[in-house]
């Protein structure tokens, strides 16, 4: 059952992925040839008009197939035939819909459990929070210039910025207060910590409150990817803590569970529903990557042409995108091995 959640999931958010790239490319006259979910042999199918509609044998990804997107094409339709602000706008369209789909998400489930405020319950005795006069009841306003919505953002910066020096901004009775603080090590965790405490209890607000916090949940997610990104980058954190399709499975399965047990079914799909808002900003951003295959790696070609205001040879790009295509599945393969072995 929990396989099958996770399927139905990841499909819709593909799904609206490629209806992000099948929108824009009517939009601008582009003929669409294919517009699938899945991969592999073809399932089901229907043609209506010139595109067909079909379902694949692997449900994992899908494509919204234009007519020479790879390759040279004489139709006056083909992709690209068209200037290339249109077909930028076409690339761009599918991580723009993931963002979307992720605040319509976050939108359901604020508006039924509201959000974290960025509140203090208390500092930790001992620590730099404490000693710069910080108290229950003061609201975090910004760690190091960055703006913090929710508690969550709080204990998420302190664990991106482990080790490092902070300047908070925060308030207390309507005045604001600045301090920078430096972390002090704790012996029984290793860890470098200024000792914040507070508590993930959400609170509803407004119909305005709801819709604006709904955006800053898409961010948090958004800065969150960002952050793990730069983490693995910079080699703080290493591949092996990567994770893919199988244990974002896994994942979700044990989510579903712990909260069908503690709060029932209602309070279990509450949950899927707040994952997805992580999956589809973490693949919007994923898909903005300016890495070959990926939307990101053909924005980066579209956006030499704007500036040479030429084309870039269709067999260079498409070699390029190959390679690309190699290289991310041999990385999906790795992951998906990680992930088996992490689980067993």
């Amino acid at each position: 059952m929990n396989i099958i959640i996770a399927i139905i999931i990841f499909s819709i958010i593909i799904l609206f992925h490629e209806l992000g790239h099948f929108l824009f490319a009517k939009l601008n006259g582009i003929r669409v040839n294919e517009f699938c979910l899945g991969m592999g042999p073809t399932l089901v199918g229907f043609t209506k008009g010139e595109t067909k509609y079909s379902l694949k044998l692997l449900p994992f990804g899908g494509a919204c197939m234009m007519e020479g997107e790879d390759g040279e094409s004489k139709d006056e339709r083909a992709f690209n035939s068209k200037s290339v602000w249109a077909r930028i706008s076409v690339v761009i369209a599918g991580p723009l819909f993931n963002f979307i789909m992720a605040w319509i998400f976050a939108l359901i489930v604020i508006g039924m459990i509201g959000y974290d405020r960025p509140v203090l319950s208390g500092v930790m005795e001992g620590f730099p929070a404490e000693e710069a006069g910080l108290q229950a009841g003061d609201e975090i306003i910004s760690m190091n210039g960055h703006r913090t919505h929710f508690y969550r953002e709080v204990s998420q910066y302190s664990l991106f910025h482990s080790g490092e020096d902070v300047t908070i901004v925060y308030q207390r009775e309507g005045e604001r207060y600045k301090v920078k603080l430096s972390p002090k090590l704790e012996e029984e965790s290793g860890r470098e910590l200024i000792g914040l405490s507070g508590r993930l209890s959400r609170e509803k607000g407004t119909v305005f409150q709801t819709i604006t916090s709904s955006f800053y949940e898409v961010r948090y997610w958004i800065w969150s990817t960002v952050e793990s990104l730069r983490l693995l980058v910079t080699g703080q954190v290493g591949l092996k803590n990567l994770s893919g399709p199988v244990g974002l499975v896994k994942m979700m399965g044990d989510t579903y569970d712990n909260n069908q047990s503690n709060g029932g079914t209602g309070m279990a799909v509450l949950s899927m529903i707040n994952f997805s808002i992580f999956l589809s900003a973490n693949l919007g951003i994923m898909n903005l990557l300016p890495l070959p295959a990926l939307d990101g790696g053909r924005l980066v070609f579209l956006l030499i042409e704007a500036v040479r205001r030429k084309k870039i040879a269709p067999e260079k790009e498409g070699m390029v995108h190959f390679v690309g295509l190699v290289a991310l599945m041999a990385l999906m393969i790795f992951v998906m091995f990680n992930d088996i072995r992490n689980i067993f």
